[in-house]
């Protein structure tokens, strides 16, 4: 069904994408979720990990996935290709790395931040490529779609291989910490972070996009400060951690 563009929408929610980027990285405190949720909250305000996994980043596959079923045909304009790539990202996030995870109990208030924002985001970045994005017939052969996509899938094959290396830390019951090997988990401690930054890097190239622009920017602020923070914990954690390693990009920071 034909829906026209309304910009202004557009353009504040990716202001706000970007807004939510400042405060996450200028805030004192990382996101209180993992290794940086407070144990001692009562059990009433958190959730099983992969349960709130689950709920959170399902709105940013179902919305956008709803909007591309409802607009009609799924294959064909570039914009709707790229959308797919959206909620291929979240259709793991949501269906397979949910249920794989051993991450500690999620902070309840936390759970519903991330329920907004994504809800939010998969509506924004939706809206826009279906109603909004034009692209010429020769997009597809652009040096931005070619390497976003590169990007894009680059990025996503580190963060899985990542978070594999990572729940093969623990034995199943496990919680005490282990320091992270192999991947690129040999350079920094964020290669899980890593990944997913380039990711959405990727896509905002391919998408050449404010909202996808916005969203990469984001990223960037909250998952980078949560890699900073995740390299603090491990050096003060283990004193055999390795020095020469980085927190998020190799060999500079």
């Amino acid at each position: 069904m034909p829906t026209v563009c309304q910009l202004n929408p557009v353009l504040a929610g990716s202001a706000l994408l970007v807004g939510f980027g400042l405060f996450s990285l200028l805030r004192s405190s990382p996101g209180g979720y993992g290794k940086r949720a407070e144990c001692l909250l009562p059990l009433a305000t958190q959730l099983p990990a992969r349960i709130a996994w689950f709920l959170q980043e399902l709105p940013s596959f179902v919305v956008p996935a709803g909007l591309l079923a409802w607009q009609g045909p799924l294959f064909g304009p570039p914009g709707t290709l790229l959308l797919g790539l959206f909620c291929g990202h979240y259709f793991h996030r949501t269906f397979i790395y949910a249920f794989l995870t051993r991450g500690r109990p999620f902070p309840l208030a936390t759970f519903i931040c991330a329920l907004i924002f994504c809800t939010l985001n998969g509506f924004l970045q939706g809206y826009y490529l279906i109603y909004c994005a034009e692209y010429p017939d020769e997009w597809f052969t652009d040096v931005r779609f070619t390497s976003g996509i590169l990007l894009f899938f680059l990025g996503m094959a580190i963060n899985i291989h990542s978070d594999y290396l990572l729940r093969q830390l623990r034995k199943p019951g496990e919680i005490s910490y282990k320091i992270p090997q192999g991947g690129l988990f040999t350079y920094i401690s964020g290669a899980n972070y890593f990944g997913e930054i380039v990711e959405w890097i990727g896509y905002a190239m391919a998408t050449w996009s404010f909202p996808g622009l916005a969203f990469a920017f984001f990223s960037l602020c909250f998952l980078g400060k949560q890699a900073y923070y995740s390299h603090r914990f491990y050096l003060k954690k283990f004193q055999d951690y390795p020095k020469s390693r980085k927190a998020l990009i190799p060999f500079i920071f």
